[in-house]
């Protein structure tokens, strides 16, 4: 029986920098695994804290859900002290490379495809429009999705950048979240969760409000 629980939250604070400007941001870590291995979902800010989390884990990957600098700048740092590949999908490459130019992600996150990590696997849904290479990773068996930035309680993640679209995110939390079962747990980047069919439900009206 395992002692950890499969899904663990750490929070981080930090700067989040784009375009020349920069805020004061919590952002959450989230830790997936059981006793022995684990996955490490947006490496925000504090490696070491993160790796504390970890504790003696193995981590088999670290996965960005996007590449804006808050949810990737302990992604290398990270990645150097735990010896794990950093997983980004490639749309979000250009995104990367303004918080780390001299380090590529070490392998592409596509949509459909899976990971695994203490037994638990995680689909990964390409969900666009806060970022063109947003991802949400699905763990059916633990009826969660990770939302990165792509959907939170109060509606769907900012789209005021130049890399982001607000019909392309409705269209993602349309097609690719509320399709989930509606009690599925949203763990998002930052705050608190929320459910699939909460986010059913005020759709239409986020859609409508434009925001």
């Amino acid at each position: 029986m395992s002692s950890q629980s499969p899904v663990q939250r750490l929070r981080t604070s930090g700067i989040f920098s784009l375009e020349g400007s920069e805020s004061n941001v919590e952002n959450n870590v989230w830790i997936v695994g059981d006793d022995d291995t684990a996955v490490v979902i947006d490496a925000s800010h504090d490696h070491e804290r993160i790796a504390r989390g970890l504790g003696d884990r193995e981590l088999m990957a670290i996965v960005c859900t996007h590449g804006h600098s808050d949810h990737i700048d302990a992604a290398v740092a990270l990645a150097d002290l735990t010896d794990s590949p950093i997983l980004l999908h490639p749309d979000d490459a250009e995104l990367w490379e303004q918080v780390h130019p001299y380090r590529e992600p070490d392998a592409p996150l596509l949509h459909g495809e899976a990971l695994t990590a203490g037994g638990i696997e995680l689909t990964i849904l390409h969900t666009p429009g806060h970022t063109p290479g947003g991802v949400s990773l699905y763990a059916p068996e633990l009826g969660v999705v990770f939302s990165g930035d792509t959907l939170f309680p109060d509606g769907p993640g900012a789209t005021g950048q130049p890399s982001s679209d607000f019909p392309t995110i409705i269209a993602s939390i349309r097609d690719q979240l509320t399709v989930l079962p509606g009690d599925t747990v949203v763990h998002p980047g930052h705050g608190e969760s929320t459910t699939i069919a909460e986010a059913a439900a005020h759709l239409e009206g986020w859609a409508q409000r434009g925001f």
